[in-house]
């Protein structure tokens, strides 16, 4: 398998055409290997337009996912980043090449340690990682220039609004199936909002999200 021309083609075919044009972005697609991310037995896929599975019922988000919300959230070199779920620790170091400290929580200890070992072979040090259950909010480091949460809520919890400082955006993708909504909200001022809706998807939950209360007759 010819990885560069794999690579290449995931960019040019996948990420482009999702209107990702950020060039910082895209020259950090070449950078961060996402190949040395994902589990050895999906090596091959690691370029697919598809959810890459890593075991505990999760999944590495799309590549075309992983780079909206790169672009989106527009990570500046002095911010301080909040990363719900750190799955394979590709999204976490993409991350930390743009801000400059992530905190990264993650519900399974396995996805930590694995995560820890990848992270640290490639000398990222601007990461502090967690374990914890932060679907419902992770003030704990708060408050933070950028949310990024890896999974879909049915509901979003305002704590994590509430964390953002002034000018700081959260990246969510929210609803249930078939049809989510990813979104960028931006605190605008102490208690202000903006959302806006970016695209459709359909992604699997955060464990323990938050439910929809359900009216019983």
């Amino acid at each position: 398998m010819d990885l560069e021309r794999a690579r290449f083609n995931m960019v040019e075919q996948q990420v482009r055409p999702w209107e990702v044009l950020d060039q910082k972005v895209l020259d950090l697609l070449f950078s961060i290997r996402r190949e040395e991310y994902v589990p050895e037995q999906y090596r091959e896929l690691a370029f697919a337009d598809m959810e890459i599975p890593l075991g505990h019922g999760e999944k590495m988000f799309p590549p075309k996912i992983e780079a909206r919300l790169l672009q989106d959230l527009a990570v500046k070199s002095n911010e301080r980043v909040l990363e719900v779920g750190t799955g394979s620790g590709y999204m976490t170091a993409l991350l930390a090449s743009l801000g400059r400290h992530v905190y990264s929580v993650e519900i399974v200890p396995e996805f930590n340690r694995s995560a820890a070992v990848k992270l640290a072979a490639h000398g990222l040090a601007n990461v502090t990682l967690e374990i914890g259950d932060a679907a419902r909010g992770w003030d704990k480091h708060a408050p933070y220039d950028v949310i990024a949460l890896t999974g879909s809520l049915p509901v979003l919890p305002e704590t994590f609004q509430k964390s953002l400082r002034p000018g700081g955006r959260l990246f969510a993708i929210v609803g249930e199936p078939p049809v989510m909504e990813a979104r960028l909200i931006t605190c605008i001022s102490a208690g202000a909002y903006n959302s806006i809706g970016l695209f459709e998807t359909c992604i699997a939950p955060l464990k323990n999200a938050l439910q929809p209360e359900r009216f019983v007759f």
